[in-house]
């Protein structure tokens, strides 16, 4: 196959970013993160050409930028003070969202939330314990005294008290894993919506969990919950779809959060399991938190009701 092609991208490219180059400096918070201004147009911001069949499209990452950008919303993060919770509020913090920062303890959100401030982002802690039903309405009404509607609402708070065959689950250890995993996500969403639907529009995230799409001998009763964690979002997507409210779940396998630490504190358990994905590693928080961001931005304003496998490749054995 001819190189032609691609040497003439090359080109293409290269001037754009010469073009690009001989603009005039500006301190990166005017440059990428003005909220309310519309990107400053470049030359080489409609270059257009074919090359054998191809299109290439150089778009400015002045627009990329504005796309991830969450400058003037408020995220809403349940279970943010470690693990996923709180690698997705960084990364939210640092796309200049203001975040929630919320766990059953105080002295752990006023810790984590006064870090995020101190690497400069924006960060208020609320606690509260969600499977309780006044402290989950505390939080949601504390956060729109504070900080005004809720945009984005991250599902990650959990719970799996029991590990054992599916149907020897003790009666108060099932009714707490339906009540956090799955009735506080519905209670959650029910209560911030009306404010996404005055605002225009709105994103939740779900954290699910590849269990939810396995079958389990010892994780039973979370995996349902994880199972019905996929389908909450397909429900919110299918209802709240005319307001602009997006519904998106994210299925992790096994990340190294203290959550799942029975998982993975045992270096041989822990070899065999990363041997069983294609990238031969454990997730770790980050790996799960720029889907958050993605989810909860403009880059991912047409996707809703999915829920997306981030498991290391897993799954694609199966």
């Amino acid at each position: 196959m001819s190189r032609k092609p691609f040497r003439h991208f090359w080109a293409i490219w290269r001037a754009a970013s010469e073009d690009e180059a001989s603009l005039p400096s500006r301190p990166l918070s005017q440059r990428y993160h003005t909220p309310n201004v519309p990107p400053r147009k470049i030359e080489f911001r409609s270059w257009l050409t074919r090359c054998s069949g191809l299109r290439f499209i150089v778009t400015s990452r002045e627009e990329i930028m504005r796309l991830f950008d969450l400058s003037g919303k408020t995220a809403l993060i349940t279970g943010s003070t470690k693990g996923i919770g709180r690698a997705s509020a960084e990364a939210l913090a640092a796309a200049n969202a203001r975040v929630v920062i919320s766990s059953r303890t105080a002295e752990d959100c006023e810790r984590v939330a006064a870090e995020i401030r101190d690497a400069g982002g924006d960060a208020t802690p609320i606690p509260a314990n969600i499977s309780r039903d006044d402290e989950l309405e505390d939080l949601v009404k504390t956060t729109e005294e504070k900080l005004g509607p809720v945009d984005v609402l991250v599902c990650n708070a959990a719970v799996n008290p029991y590990h054992g065959p599916f149907l020897d689950i003790p009666d108060d250890a099932f009714e707490k894993t339906i009540r956090v995993n799955i009735r506080s996500n519905m209670r959650l969403a029910k209560r911030v919506i009306p404010g996404m639907q005055k605002a225009g529009g709105g994103a939740i995230v779900v954290i699910s969990s590849i269990a939810g799409f396995k079958g389990s001998d010892m994780l039973g009763t979370y995996a349902l919950t994880k199972a019905a964690d996929a389908q909450l979002v397909r429900n919110l997507a299918v209802c709240y779809g005319k307001d602009n409210i997006r519904a998106n779940g994210i299925a992790p396998a096994l990340v190294k959060t203290d959550f799942a630490r029975k998982l993975w504190e045992n270096e041989e358990r822990a070899r065999q399991v990363a041997e069983s994905y294609a990238l031969k590693r454990l997730g770790e928080p980050d790996d799960i938190a720029g889907a958050v961001h993605f989810l909860a931005s403009d880059a991912g304003a047409w996707m809703t009701g999915q829920t997306l496998i981030i498991d290391g490749g897993w799954s694609v054995y199966e």
